[in-house]
């Protein structure tokens, strides 16, 4: 079986970049080694590393509430799409059955578009 074991994404200013993810995610990072210059956190058992030298990429993460990540976010970061309802899943192929995916846009601390996704039970 393969497994998804590390994402990296650009971050340009480790210090900034660790404060933002800190806060997004609720946990300190898991890593950190200096000299190259390598920021790493752990998300359930995979690892998004920062890195100044990774090519750009686009993070999608669960969050608990889509709405409050946002709120929680605005005025510190640039909101390129507000929550909205993407997709109900009847089926859990892409999510678990019988819930909504939300989905918001911001800019991170580094000039990366990070997806926030969350789902709710359909009514």
């Amino acid at each position: 079986m393969t497994r998804l074991v590390q994402v990296a994404l650009r971050a340009t200013d480790l210090e900034r970049a660790a404060a933002f993810y800190s806060e997004l995610l609720g946990t300190e990072p898991s890593g950190r080694f200096e000299p190259p210059g390598l920021l790493f956190f752990d998300l359930d058992g995979t690892r998004l590393l920062l890195d100044g030298n990774a090519p750009a990429s686009m993070l999608y993460l669960e969050v608990p509430d889509v709405g409050s990540a946002v709120e929680a976010l605005r005025g510190r970061t640039e909101v390129v799409s507000e929550p909205h309802p993407i997709f109900t899943h009847e089926d859990d192929s892409l999510g678990p059955a019988g819930t909504v995916e939300w989905q918001a846009f911001v800019i991170d601390s580094e000039g990366n578009t990070l997806g926030l996704v969350g789902f709710e039970t359909g009514a």
